[in-house]
């Protein structure tokens, strides 16, 4: 099955853009040309890669086509460095959790700008769903806390992020005087870092909670530990986070045991100078990270 290379790049245009309309202004086609480039590809390979909603979406069959329009334009880039000719600065497009982001990801980005010459698309989202991104094409990498590797990717380990639950005293006298038993954290307002944030729930559950508790959703890094410290809810924070609070009794330590969350590094499976160098800088900076054990 051959299938043409600008096709590809207008289905992974189309996902891009959202629409069949704006795909077209950003490769200079007409919207009709941009219809039957995909109608083309589908016909190939016998199945519908594009869902047709507001906006368009890569169906099952399409994700893997999608990362391969990416994954030829990168090599295609490559190519055209090693032959020394002029190229456009690369996008590079990862998936990194909220926690890696404000901890020691950054670095990372710095790192690899000061050798290369890229523009970075980051994708934040709970490191339990960045490995979804990375299934649909959407990037190249990702830091994930799934181990096993996506098709076509391969993971490495990057070390454990580790999160202690804390809350403020009033807090903690008012909802845990006995401390975190079951019942008590059944009651407790919690604050969760987004929808999908199950590190208060699992610590709950830990300790016997049952049922779960009222909860604040604050998907913003520093203004959820800061909900924490002023007594909004109770929730899981980083080293860094909660340490100058239990010294001037502020704050207050729930339990001895954390929750520990292992990180890995998934990238794509491709022999590219630039997400080796991605790659590397991020191993190095996860080492180096006092924020990952």
């Amino acid at each position: 099955m051959e299938l043409p290379l600008d096709h590809l790049r207008t289905l992974a245009a189309a996902v891009d853009a959202g629409t069949l309309e704006r795909a077209a202004v950003q490769l200079g086609v007409t919207p009709s040309a941009v219809s039957q480039r995909i109608r083309a590809i589908e016909q190939r390979v016998g199945r519908v890669v594009l869902q047709r909603t507001k906006p368009v979406r890569a169906t099952e069959a399409g994700e893997p086509l999608v990362r391969l329009a990416r994954q030829m334009a990168l090599l295609e880039h490559e190519a055209r460095v090693a032959l020394g000719e002029e190229a456009a600065a690369p996008r590079v497009a990862l998936a990194v959790n909220a926690d890696s982001l404000i901890t020691w990801f950054m670095p990372v980005l710095a790192s690899v700008a000061a050798q290369r010459s890229v523009t970075f698309d980051i994708s934040r989202e709970d490191q339990e769903r960045t490995a979804q991104l990375l299934q649909e094409g959407s990037v190249m990498a990702a830091v994930t806390s799934q181990r096993q590797p996506v098709a076509g990717c391969v993971s490495s380990p990057l070390g454990r992020m580790r999160y202690v639950a804390i809350a403020e005293r009033a807090f903690a006298e008012r909802w845990f005087p006995n401390g975190p038993t079951g019942a008590a954290l059944e009651h407790a307002p919690l604050v969760d870092f987004d929808r999908h944030d199950t590190l208060q729930s699992g610590f709950a559950r830990r300790h016997g909670a049952r049922a779960a508790a009222p909860r604040h959703v604050i998907s913003a890094s520093a203004e959820f530990a800061e909900a924490v410290r002023i007594g909004l809810g109770w929730g899981m924070l980083l080293p860094g986070q909660f340490e100058a609070g239990l010294a001037d009794g502020s704050l207050v330590q729930l339990s001895d045991d954390a929750i520990e969350v292992p990180l890995h590094w998934q990238r794509w499976n491709l022999a590219a100078p630039l997400l080796d160098l991605v790659t590397d800088a991020v191993h190095e900076a996860a080492r180096t990270s006092p924020a990952l054990v």
